[in-house]
């Protein structure tokens, strides 16, 4: 790739007010030491807790800010894919706003893809410890979680945390296919449906929520269990083709 290659990093928020502030801020410092160009797309799902009032402050004060805002949708997988049809980047990522993903780990994971790689990702499952402060009923179900990814991922690319929701991928793996916009594990169906030919996993040490609270629900499990299913057809319909 060309290391002048854009980048263009989606947030998504929901109520996350307390926290986007902050992320952004870490994100530009963060970004800025790498010196290639980027834009920062903030897509909020209508948040009633001034969230995007919050990013149309700093965005009046850096162009490179954008925020969308949705409304009458939801989703994580869904905002990622309309920030990602609002910037003209070729290198794609995506992280959370409540900064349990580290914004200082964003250089390595574009370092990894100007060394070649198709997608890196930022693992919770490559350090040791790295989840430390879990309790055990919630290592038990993130470790199953991913444990029944297996047989779906690509035999010559096994990534230890295919549920990560922090990561860079170039457009040209994805274009032209239509990734779903229910769920919140869109990294898994890229592995899954994209043109992933190598991948990078980049450890980090997965943090406390700054403020505000987790969006995890019964939903969430729901639609990921909806995804296990479309891409395990998807699977079967490739070997009887």
């Amino acid at each position: 790739m060309e290391l002048s290659d854009k980048l263009g990093l989606v947030i998504p928020t929901l109520n996350e007010a307390g926290n986007i502030a902050a992320a952004l801020q870490r994100v530009r410092a963060s970004l800025d030491t790498l010196g290639v160009a980027y834009d920062i797309t903030v897509v909020d799902d209508d948040s009633r807790d001034g969230t995007a009032q919050v990013v149309q402050e700093i965005a009046a004060q850096d162009p490179r800010v954008k925020l969308l805002v949705r409304r009458g949708e939801s989703g994580l997988a869904g905002a990622v894919i309309y920030g990602w049809q609002h910037t003209d980047a070729e290198l794609l990522a995506v992280m959370d706003a409540d900064l349990q993903h580290p914004p200082e780990l964003l250089p390595e994971l574009v370092k990894a893809i100007q060394q070649g790689y198709d997608i890196a990702v930022a693992s919770r499952y490559v350090a040791e410890d790295a989840v430390k402060g879990w309790n055990p009923a919630r290592r038990l179900v993130s470790l199953l979680g991913t444990w029944v990814t297996i047989p779906l991922q690509k035999r010559n690319i096994r990534i230890k945390d295919p549920l990560s929701g922090f990561f860079v991928v170039r457009r040209s793996c994805i274009a032209g296919i239509p990734l779903h916009s229910q769920g919140f594990k869109i990294l898994l169906e890229i592995l899954v449906r994209g043109r992933i030919r190598s991948a990078a996993e980049i450890p980090f040490l997965f943090g406390l929520r700054y403020a505000g609270k987790s969006k995890a629900s019964l939903k969430v499990a729901l639609d990921y269990f909806s995804l296990l299913g479309r891409l395990s057809l998807d699977s079967l319909f490739k070997l009887g083709s």
